[in-house]
């Protein structure tokens, strides 16, 4: 097997068959609790010195509470911490970019669509619009007395004194810490032409804003990953009149979470876009012209594939950073806390993508890149450091994607899926539009996909997902439609 087939294998089997769609090690949360301090409060001189009544030659000034990332978490945590009267003149973020914390998903999405098709831009998805909040702008952490110190990424740590290091020469000093740095893009090495002028990843707007620097230019693209980056900037492709190929070892799309009947419905659904598919496949390297731009996809096979345009998207690992000497989840990866998201040294925490937390409803340890965790675990973490909450973070799991939503698009997909992808699956449903599909592990209903749902249907999955209810597997598969075999899962609830 190449190198790269394994990156590729190893991005998309993360998440093993056995345990569904979460990582998971073989600790325990309850033996995690006993070797996890209890709740944290900053030792006399550092609240003093955080705010300000011992002077230091530290860069900034509000010391209290700091959070090192800019994203989604950065920003949902920025706002728990104003709604509890806490980050005026006490909150400070330090993000490596350049703006203030947005949601992240549209960079993959309505990020990419062309000038005609209206894209979305900044300011218009900044924090917490995606969750139903406030759009915060610079201008509202202004407001709100946080102080913001943007494109200078954290470097050092010395959690003896509480203070850091960015990449600047900075010294910055907290009282208490919260990591949420979420993750960096898995990457092809140089020596296999990684870093080639149009071999693009995506993780920030500044990567969003060169790939479709790339695309306004493009005739050909390739997309590395059958994942969900891979699906969704293939869709967007489509929007720009592209020819799109994607390409990935597995047999099928984001096999992680799709059955293969789920996924030819969706494969079939790219076909009729213009995308193409090359399965099973292993890459040697990406080529080159005379000018060092990418030309082509050599596979393992010696075939071709051209392209002027190539999108690498096989997965992301956390951005840990300087901050290795933590207790790290080996298993998962990412750094280990609690159901109240504290690590093992008082006073920091760790949230969203980056950390490593006891998923209480499976029992099991897990780690989840996704913006409904980064949004939850930020409030639940900043709830527990200000207040007396002390109840264990209780996530359900949850998933979703939405492309070909631009205008012009024959068809829009948006799919949701609650809990655990385990046991049989039970599929319903034509996809014209809508299909479902249902896992029911020993009886129980586990977890649930729906494809085009209503609102109502959709505010239905989650309770279905974590009540797990007994349902008849033959009276479910028998169901002549989605809404049907939804009034059977409901019906179940009651029983």
């Amino acid at each position: 097997m190449s190198p790269v087939r394994r990156l590729m294998a190893l991005a998309s089997t993360t998440l093993p068959a056995k345990s569904g769609l979460s990582l998971w090690c073989p600790t325990s949360p309850s033996s995690l609790a006993r070797r996890l301090p209890t709740r944290f409060s900053p030792p006399i001189g550092s609240r003093i010195a955080s705010r300000g009544i011992v002077t230091a030659s530290f860069a900034n000034e509000n010391r209290e509470f700091v959070i090192i990332g800019g994203g989604n978490a950065a920003g949902y945590a920025a706002r728990t911490f104003v709604e509890n009267g806490m980050a005026d003149g006490r909150l400070c973020i330090v993000t490596k970019e350049a703006y203030a914390p947005y949601e992240r998903p549209a960079l993959t999405k309505a990020y990419l669509f062309p000038p005609e098709k209206k894209p979305a831009r900044l300011p218009g998805f900044h924090t917490c619009v995606g969750g139903g909040g406030e759009r915060q702008t610079p201008d509202w952490y202004k407001e709100k007395g946080i102080e913001m110190i943007y494109e200078d990424p954290v470097t050092g740590a010395d959690f003896e004194k509480q203070t850091l290091t960015t990449n600047t020469g900075k010294q910055l000093k907290y009282g208490s810490l919260i990591i949420a740095t979420g993750c960096t893009a898995s990457r092809f090495p140089d020596k296999i032409g990684g870093n080639l002028p149009g071999v693009h990843y995506i993780r920030e707007v500044a990567d969003a804003d060169s790939l479709i620097s790339s695309l306004g230019k493009s005739k050909k693209v390739v997309i590395v990953g059958g994942g969900y980056i891979g699906m969704e900037v293939a869709a967007a492709a489509v929007a720009w009149n592209l020819d799109t190929t994607i390409v990935f070892p597995e047999d099928q799309l984001l096999q992680r979470l799709f059955t293969p009947s789920l996924a030819q419905r969706y494969e079939e659904l790219y076909r009729q876009n213009g995308v193409k598919f090359v399965k099973g496949a292993s890459i040697n390297n990406l080529e080159a012209g005379s000018d060092g731009r990418v030309t082509a996809v050599k596979l393992a096979d010696g075939s071709t594939i051209e392209a002027d345009t190539v999108v690498i998207g096989i997965g992301a690992k956390p951005a840990i950073g300087p901050f290795e000497t933590l207790a790290m989840n080996k298993s998962i990866g990412g750094i280990q806390v609690d159901g109240l998201f504290r690590t093992s040294t008082p006073g920091i925490f760790a949230i969203g993508d980056v950390a490593a937390f006891p998923l209480k409803i499976y029992d099991r340890m897990t780690r989840v890149e996704h913006v409904d965790h980064a949004r939850r675990s930020a409030q639940h973490c900043v709830k527990s450091l200000l207040t007396a909450h002390t109840d264990t973070y209780d996530y359900l799991p949850y998933f979703y994607s939405r492309v070909f939503e631009y205008e012009g698009s024959s068809r829009k997909v948006w799919w949701q899926f609650f809990g655990d992808n385990v046991g049989e699956a039970v599929e319903v449903g034509n996809f014209d539009p809508k299909i479902a599909t249902f896992w029911i592990d020993s009886g129980r209903l586990k977890g649930v996909l729906v494809e085009s749902g209503s609102p109502e249907e959709f505010q239905l999955l989650p309770k279905l997902a974590r009540s797990q209810p007994i349902v008849d597997k033959a009276k479910l598969a028998s169901a002549s439609s989605v809404e049907e075999a939804l009034e059977i899962a409901q019906a179940a609830l009651q029983s």
